[in-house]
């Protein structure tokens, strides 16, 4: 019946069969914002995402914590290129 391989599919919560399907692979970066006088995190300790796929495309999201303890994730603009803070130098993306 199945063109797929067993190992691919699965089955949802109503039951259903679906594919797992790969859209991309690469790497990530995660990052949060700090208070540049006292090193603590600001704004609720929200996080950037960035997904650096292998093909060359960049997708970013926040991660912003929730009371329910269930981080909410939004698609952000894409910024280009920056550096970031490793604890002791500005280091690429």
């Amino acid at each position: 019946m199945s063109t797929f391989p067993d190992e691919v599919l699965t089955r949802t919560k109503q039951g259903e069969l679906e594919v797992r399907s790969l859209l991309d692979r690469g790497r990530y970066v995660r990052y949060n914002y700090l208070h540049p006088g006292t090193g603590e995190p600001m704004e609720g300790g929200k996080a950037k995402l960035v997904l650096l796929g292998d093909s060359g495309k960049r997708e970013e999201y926040f991660i912003i914590p929730t009371r329910s303890k269930r981080d909410l994730l939004i698609p952000a603009v894409e910024k280009g290129n920056r550096k970031v803070w490793d604890g002791t130098r500005a280091v690429d993306l």
